[in-house]
């Protein structure tokens, strides 16, 4: 699984005009699955975004988890994450799972970061053409992938 995560002060996805998740403060997640993916490397995932200490503490340090201070996620589905540009100009999104492995995937993180978060998390529709809106706070963004540990 691959990921970007951007620390936010607001995000929202919109599916055909209507609003489908919002937040006011937290990460917005977008998340790539490939085919090689497993419970496990959301597992992994998952325990790491929420215990990273990427907020703000009252020193202006980043030492707080999202945890800390009580921050939602917008989840957001984006198998363009997976795309290879080795040859041509045309990406390649073969190693991305296909929607029968990707969709439970998907829905067990967002499952996953509502359990660990004790709140629900916001989503995007899987599959769909979305408009992601968001205000990056920081900026911070990080890249992460479970294959390789970072």
């Amino acid at each position: 699984m691959r990921v970007v995560i951007q620390r936010v002060s607001s995000a929202s996805v919109r599916v055909e005009g209507e609003i489908t998740g919002s937040i006011s403060g937290g990460l917005m997640i977008l998340l790539g699955v490939e085919d090689a993916d497993t419970k496990e490397d959301a597992d992994w995932l998952c325990k790491k975004i929420v215990g990273m200490r990427i907020f703000r503490d009252e020193e202006d340090k980043m030492n707080k988890s999202i945890i800390d201070v009580d921050g939602a996620v917008l989840l957001v589905s984006q198998f363009t994450l997976h795309a290879s540009t080795k040859k041509g100009n045309r990406p390649s999104f073969i190693k991305a799972a296909r929607p029968d492995k990707a969709i439970p995937l998907y829905e067990y993180v967002r499952d996953q970061f509502t359990l660990l978060l004790g709140k629900p998390c916001e989503c995007g529709v899987f599959g769909a053409m979305m408009e992601v809106s968001l205000v990056n706070d920081g900026p911070v963004t990080i890249c992460m992938d479970s294959k390789n540990k970072e």
